[in-house]
């Protein structure tokens, strides 16, 4: 059955990047169900990240469009875009590790507000911020770590953080970019449920390598191979489907089969 409008809130029609020649994402149709975990998954160099930088404005397309909540978004600014709701969390943390956790987040907070974060304003300007910024802190399980610098972090707390400071900007679509790389199993595991708490009343486009990730937490899936959907589906119709277990050159059929 073919989603309506309203459930669709990111689509893609024919979305193609062409850098001298070489094609990096070649005529991509998307659909992003509202309220779903959609992983976006491929080999190295398959066009992933260059489809993220193409939907955040970091690139524009040679052709094709970009749909958002109905929406041509296909020529916006990446300002524009962002304030309509899409936020990206990056592959490399993105916080100030000389300010305490609690301090990151409002500023976050205050770049939701519209305004830029001003180092010299006074503490009781911003205690209006301080209750916001405990409840996100609370929502990826960091309330305990509020006073703390954010340098002193573990890796995995680090992108739990990061997390926060994308949720203070009110995202209605996440876009996460290899959330878990370079994690520990425990948090692997840790920042997974938080994912999955977050996703609550949200949707998430995620880039993610891990397939028990993946496997766990993902709705639909969606596989790129030279830039191309070679699959699309559940986690089982991906991880059966010939094209997807070639494209992994054979690791991926006991990688899929064996994440659960």
């Amino acid at each position: 059955m073919k989603d309506t409008p309203v459930d669709c809130i990111l689509e893609t029609k024919q979305l193609t990047k062409e850098f001298k020649g070489f094609v990096a994402v070649d005529k991509v149709d998307l659909r992003v169900k509202r309220g779903d975990i959609h992983a976006l998954i491929g080999p190295n160099g398959a066009g992933k990240t260059t489809f993220f930088n193409l939907l955040t404005k970091f690139l524009p397309p040679t052709s094709g469009a970009i749909l958002f909540n109905g929406h041509d978004i296909t020529f916006e600014k990446p300002a524009q875009t962002a304030c309509r709701g899409i936020v990206r969390s990056f592959q490399i943390s993105a916080v100030f590790p000389h300010m305490t956790v609690l301090e990151n987040v409002r500023a976050a907070l205050q770049r939701g507000e519209g305004t830029s974060f001003h180092f010299w304003k006074s503490e009781n300007s911003l205690v209006h911020l301080h209750t916001r910024a405990r409840e996100l802190l609370a929502e990826v399980d960091l309330q305990d770590y509020a006073d703390e610098m954010t340098v002193n972090l573990p890796y995995g707390r680090k992108r739990a953080l990061e997390l926060a400071t994308t949720l203070a900007l009110e995202p209605e679509l996440m876009l996460l970019d290899e959330p878990t790389q370079g994690m520990g199993h425990e948090d692997v595991d840790r920042v997974t449920k938080l994912i999955k708490k977050v996703a609550a009343g949200r949707t998430i486009l995620m880039v993610e390598h891990n397939m028990g990730v993946v496997s766990s937490i993902a709705d639909r899936i969606t596989v790129l191979q030279r830039g191309a959907i070679i699959a699309d589906g559940t986690y089982a119709e991906v991880s059966k489907n010939p094209q997807v277990i070639e494209a992994y050159m054979g690791t991926v059929e006991t990688t899929l089969q064996g994440a659960h």
